[in-house]
């Protein structure tokens, strides 16, 4: 492998050391458990920030996946530094964290790519990105043997998540995770933040991603990767898998205890109805 992208936000995100890091991670994990299982498993929600601030409410859409057979886990993050129009597969060979390296799944890339306008192969997005590099230490910590393709959406319209959506639809399968990566609102007090964030919850326990992406563009609500989460539903329910659950939802005033300023984390997982469910 010659082309990497080594870890940009450790050290800041979360631990730069290796150990550190899976000790943290191990107790995040070890205190957020879903007191319900999930099968048939088409994918999470899970926020981005440093991980003190949302590592407790990620761990609950990240034990819901723990110990399960996935091959190839695919990340949507939206793209905090640079606007371009169109969605960005990192066309290297691999991501880099201090637990070490995870190949990308060249061939689900270049299914997702063939003859598509929208979906390219590139760096666009993915320099200094973190939403989609703070995942990683996790998938690292529940599975094994996976790789995964990195995907950052750099025009969050519509048409943009839509058509991601019908290209994820075509190659997931019973092997595949899909991780939405998003925070929610940004710098309200509690009370304004709570307002926003629970019209999302609302929509993703009801299934009504066309309702949320209304919400989005009419600025009702918002969710730094808001398209990733919409893209997700709407692949799940082309695959047949339309149930959501909100596992957790919180801001960064519960550790800082400063509720003047907050940013919302929420955690959920995208499922169909299966035979032990």
């Amino acid at each position: 492998m010659k082309n990497i992208r080594e870890a940009a936000v450790a050290g800041i995100f979360y631990p730069a050391s290796a150990g550190k890091l899976k000790n943290d991670i191990q107790l995040f994990l070890d205190s957020n458990k879903p007191v319900q299982e999930f099968n048939n498993i088409a994918g999470i929600i899970s926020p981005h920030a440093g991980y003190i601030y949302s590592g407790n409410t990620a761990s609950f859409a990240y034990n819901v996946v723990k110990g399960k057979n996935y091959s190839t886990v695919i990340i949507i993050s939206p793209s905090h530094r640079e606007y371009f129009p169109g969605i960005c597969i990192y066309d290297g060979d691999a991501y880099s964290t201090p637990l070490g390296i995870v190949q990308i799944n060249k061939e689900v890339r270049k299914e997702l790519t063939f003859e598509n306008n929208l979906i390219f192969e590139g760096v666009k997005g993915h320099g200094e990105e973190h939403a989609v590099e703070v995942q990683i230490p996790f998938l690292q910590m529940v599975l094994e043997d996976f790789t995964i393709v990195p995907i950052v959406i750099g025009d969050q319209r519509k048409e943009f998540v839509f058509a991601l959506a019908e290209k994820l639809s075509a190659v997931m399968n019973d092997q595949t995770l899909i991780v939405a990566s998003s925070d929610l609102s940004h710098f309200y007090t509690k009370a304004e933040a709570d307002k926003l964030d629970s019209q999302i919850e609302r929509r993703i326990e009801n299934f009504d991603y066309e309702g949320l992406q209304f919400d989005f563009d009419s600025k009702k609500c918002e969710a730094c990767g808001g398209g990733g989460i919409v893209t997700l539903m709407k692949a799940s329910e082309l695959k047949g898998k339309n149930k959501a659950k909100v596992l957790s939802r919180t801001d960064s005033g519960d550790v800082t205890n400063d509720d003047t300023e907050v940013v919302g984390y929420l955690s959920a997982v995208v499922y169909g109805l299966g035979i032990r469910d």
